[in-house]
């Protein structure tokens, strides 16, 4: 598979009112609402791109809540796969808050996560290269291998971080006070 592919191929977006049930004390979109709508255009994103039937989430490297978005908003939420490895493709997220009185628009956050292409037999399938278009795909392209460096040793320090703590429940440990 060494034929490339452009951004532009795997691009989803997905724009969504806000309910009042997605609003927390703060009368402002839950951030967990707002992280399953990023999963889910990017898979769709990572399935566009690798042409499989499924991805599985490898990582979400980061979550950048910018700005408040209210119940008078719109969400827009626009994905695509800005780098590549072997069989690895990391799909940036951009979320476009527009209040739908005034059309104003704002950044509300970006999210990088990383998913990975199996096969069916569950396995990870090699997936192609992209070039980047745009001056924001070639941004985030040219930056993806620092980003990718920083996965390999935090995932590196999550393993080290796996030796140390413990399988005990709290309470079975004796040296915590359940109230």
């Amino acid at each position: 598979m060494n034929s490339y592919k452009h951004p532009n191929e795997s691009r989803v977006v997905s724009t969504d009112q806000v309910l009042i049930n997605d609003l927390n004390n703060y009368n402002t979109l839950f951030g967990g609402v707002l992280m399953k709508k990023l999963d889910n255009n990017a898979t769709l994103s990572a399935r566009r791109h690798a042409r499989v039937k499924e991805c599985v989430t490898a990582s979400t490297d980061s979550i950048d809540f910018l700005h408040p978005i209210r119940q008078s908003d719109s969400v827009c939420i626009e994905s695509f796969v800005s780098y590549t490895g072997n069989t690895s493709m990391e799909i940036f997220c951009k979320v476009i808050a527009e209040d739908m009185i005034t059309g104003e628009r704002k950044i509300a956050a970006t999210a990088f996560l990383t998913f990975v292409a199996l096969d069916s037999n569950k396995k990870a399938v090699k997936v192609a290269p992209i070039v980047p278009e745009s001056t924001e795909e070639k941004f985030l392209y040219e930056s993806g291998e620092k980003r990718a460096a920083m996965r390999r040793k935090r995932r590196e320090h999550s393993k080290e971080l796996t030796q140390i703590i413990g399988l005990e429940k709290p309470w079975e440990r004796g040296d915590i006070y359940v109230c």
